[in-house]
C-alpha cells in the first residue's frame, strides 16, 4: 500500500518540483491548499488560515508524512509593516493549525518536514562559512532572522506530540521555471549580466533537483530529525553566479554592477535579500550520506539552462 505524503505550499516553485518526484517514487501525494479549485492530478483539500479552517476529510485516510512547504512569497511585495505580518503569519499559523487539527484527530505522521530559510543565520560581515552548528543571532533586527526563529520555533509543538520532526533551511533554488535565476536572465538576451553592490556576497544555492531529493531523503531517513540546510556545498560571490551564467550559456556577457543604492531604493528594505552576504554549507547533510547530483554551480546552470 502507498504511503501517503501532505503537501502544504504544492503550488511554488519547490512544491511543483517535489510533488512530482514523490508522486514519482511512488507515494500517494495530496496537497493541501487554499483555493479547492484547481486542474492538479493531485487530490486537493482546502485549509483557510484566517478563519482556521481544514477539512476534515483530509483525516478520513491515514497520514504518513507531512512536507510543509505554504507561506506568502518572501520577494513578491515590498515589505511593509502588513506584509511583513503576512509573510510572518502565513508560516506560523500555517504551522499552528496543523498541529490543531493533528491533536484533535489524534492523528500522528511518521513524520513533519517543514521548510525555513537560511536568512536565519543573517548578513554575514566576513567569509566565515556557517553551518547547522553555528550559533544562531537570536537577538538581531533582522526581518529574516526574526521570521525564520518563529517559523522554526512553531514546529515544537509538533515535535512534542511524538512526530519525528525535521527542518530544512533552504537557501536560493536555481530553477528553470522561475525564483532568482529566471530574474537574471534576461540582461544576458543583450550581452549584459548584473551583479549587485560590489558583488563580494556569498550566495547559498541549491539547484531544484537537489532540493527536491532532500525532502525525499528527509522523509526515508528514519532518523533524520532537526535542522538541515538546504544548500549546496560550494556557495558562490554573486559576481561569480553572474559570470557561471554567461558560461552556461557559452556567450561573452558584459558583467556591470547594480548599485547598492539603487537596489535599497527599488526594493526598499527588502534589498537585503540579494545584498546579504549568507555562506552557509549542508554539514548535517553531508554527515547523512546525501549525495549532490550538482554539487557546483556551473553544472547545476548548465543543466538547467538546457532544459
Amino acid at each position: 500500500m502507498k504511503e501517503r505524503i501532505i503537501i502544504t505550499g504544492a503550488s511554488g516553485l519547490v512544491g511543483e518540483s517535489l510533488c512530482k518526484l514523490l508522486y514519482d517514487n511512488g507515494f500517494d501525494v495530496a496537497i493541501l491548499s487554499r483555493s479547492d479549485k484547481s486542474a492538479s492530478k493531485y487530490p486537493i483539500f482546502k485549509w483557510d488560515l484566517e478563519n482556521g479552517y481544514i477539512d476534515d476529510s483530509l483525516f478520513d485516510q491515514k497520514i504518513d508524512y507531512i512536507i510543509h512547504l505554504a507561506g506568502s512569497p518572501i520577494a513578491d511585495k515590498k515589505w511593509t509593516d502588513d506584509q511583513k505580518k503576512e509573510i510572518i503569519s502565513s508560516r506560523v499559523d500555517s504551522i499552528n493549525l496543523l498541529a490543531k487539527y493533528l491533536e484533535e484527530h489524534n492523528c500522528r505522521p511518521k513524520a513533519f518536514i517543514s521548510a525555513s530559510a537560511i536568512g536565519i543565520y543573517g548578513n554575514s560581515l566576513d567569509d566565515r562559512i556557517l553551518n547547522e552548528y553555528s550559533v544562531l543571532k537570536k537577538e538581531s533586527t533582522e526581518f529574516l532572522v526574526q521570521t525564520c526563529l518563529k517559523w522554526e520555533a512553531a514546529t515544537e509543538k509538533i515535535k512534542k506530540m511524538g512526530v519525528r520532526t525535521a527542518i530544512l533551511r533552504i537557501g536560493i533554488v536555481l530553477s528553470e521555471k522561475g525564483g532568482a535565476l529566471a530574474k537574471m536572465l534576461p540582461s544576458y538576451r543583450f550581452g549584459l549580466g548584473a551583479y549587485f553592490g560590489n558583488g563580494k556576497q556569498y550566495y547559498s544555492w541549491i539547484h531544484i533537483d537537489d532540493i527536491c531529493k532532500m525532502f525525499l531523503f528527509l522523509i526515508r531517513s528514519e532518523k533524520a530529525e532537526g535542522v538541515y540546510n538546504g544548500v549546496a556545498p560550494n556557495p558562490i560571490t554573486n559576481k561569480e553566479l553572474a559570470a557561471d551564467i554567461a558560461k552556461a550559456k557559452n556567450q561573452k556577457a558584459l558583467l556591470l554592477p547594480v548599485p547598492k543604492v539603487a537596489m535599497k531604493i527599488a526594493m526598499g528594505e527588502m534589498a537585503v535579500i540579494v545584498l546579504d552576504s549568507i555562506r552557509v554549507e549542508p554539514k548535517r547533510m553531508l554527515e547523512a550520506g546525501f549525495e549532490f547530483s550538482f554539487p557546483e554551480a556551473l553544472a547545476a546552470l548548465k543543466d538547467l539552462l538546457k532544459r
